[in-house]
């Protein structure tokens, strides 16, 4: 089993607790799909026998039995995965950095996505969760789950359809950068136009007063394009030294990342799939690798302090 529950007898008493409640609630589940199993056989059956009146009024014993129970467990299994993110996520960041803190109904307000200028478009729907925040050495950082939409509208013979579209999914990673920049300055992927070609009809904010920022580093400007209002500052921010560090975290990612630089704070965007830190239903909390991916992705971002070299101060804010 994981170092952080062999070694941890509280959390292992915990995991023990929670897992004969997680017995429960996944064999509620199972009754339940077992008994909507039925009852779509009784109207399939019916319909085969044309008898379909008696086989609905047949079947609708199991889906209000099976209605009840679902929602008589649901209250069990909120208070499951609530438990289970503070009492064993918490616990387990510790041993990682002792300042981590964890607040999962909490994460990168709508306000802060839009002011980062990672994204040209301004989201419709907007999730956040999972909030991690803590300090490395001087720096201070914080980190969330963001699920960001906007929505499409058709006008079709049967009314309007509304589509949506993910802007964003993924963790927003933001740390202190220790200076006031009077300018924001972006690090998109070189492949972000043509990814958002049918979202600049809702830009908010106009590139005709952002300038390219052209650097001396190759593979950086082949990976990435740099936007500023300020030439100088671009590149004052963007020393030779943190433009291969920033090449080596997105080797290091699953797709490519995008960075801004603004006030005093430095955001970082990393698209991912998975949805992290969620208490498994139907799998064993007992198992070595429970806590493996949502620990990894935690070290990941807590390592970025010193993959950028944050710490060292080579100026003041002003």
């Amino acid at each position: 089993m994981d170092s952080e529950i062999s070694n941890n007898p509280a959390l292992q008493e915990v995991l023990n607790t929670l897992e004969v409640d997680r017995k429960k609630i996944a064999s509620t589940y199972t009754v339940c799909y077992t008994v909507f199993g039925i009852a779509a056989l009784l109207i399939v059956g019916g319909l085969l026998i044309g008898a379909a009146t008696v086989a609905i009024i047949l079947s609708l014993i199991p889906i209000i039995v099976g209605i009840v129970m679902l929602f008589q467990i649901d209250g069990d299994a909120q208070k499951y995965k609530v438990a289970y993110k503070m009492n064993v996520v918490a616990t387990a960041l510790k041993k990682i950095n002792e300042s981590l803190t964890f607040v999962p109904q909490s994460g990168l307000t709508e306000g802060e996505f839009i002011d980062s200028d990672l994204f040209t478009t301004e989201p419709d729907r907007y999730k956040t969760q999972d909030l991690i925040s803590g300090t490395v050495d001087k720096t201070s950082f914080s980190f969330a789950e963001v699920h960001a939409e906007y929505k499409t509208e058709t006008q079709t013979k049967n009314g309007t359809r509304t589509e949506w579209h993910t802007i964003f999914k993924g963790i927003i990673f933001v740390a202190d950068f220790n200076k006031n920049f009077t300018v924001s300055t972006v690090v998109r992927p070189k492949s972000f136009g043509n990814t958002v070609g049918a979202w600049f009809s809702k830009n908010i904010f106009s590139f005709g007063n952002t300038e390219i920022v052209q650097l001396e580093n190759t593979n950086f400007d082949n990976q990435f394009v740099t936007y500023s209002r300020n030439q100088i500052e671009a590149r004052y921010i963007l020393t030779p030294a943190m433009m291969e560090r920033i090449l080596d975290l997105n080797n290091k990612s699953d797709e490519t990342i995008s960075l801004s630089f603004i006030s005093s704070k430095m955001y970082i965007a990393f698209p991912l799939s998975n949805n992290y830190f969620e208490a498994p239903i139907h799998t064993s909390l007992l198992v070595p690798d429970l806590l493996t991916d949502d620990l990894s992705i935690v070290q990941f971002m807590h390592d970025i302090v010193h993959e950028l070299d944050l710490n060292t101060r080579i100026w003041g804010k002003g």
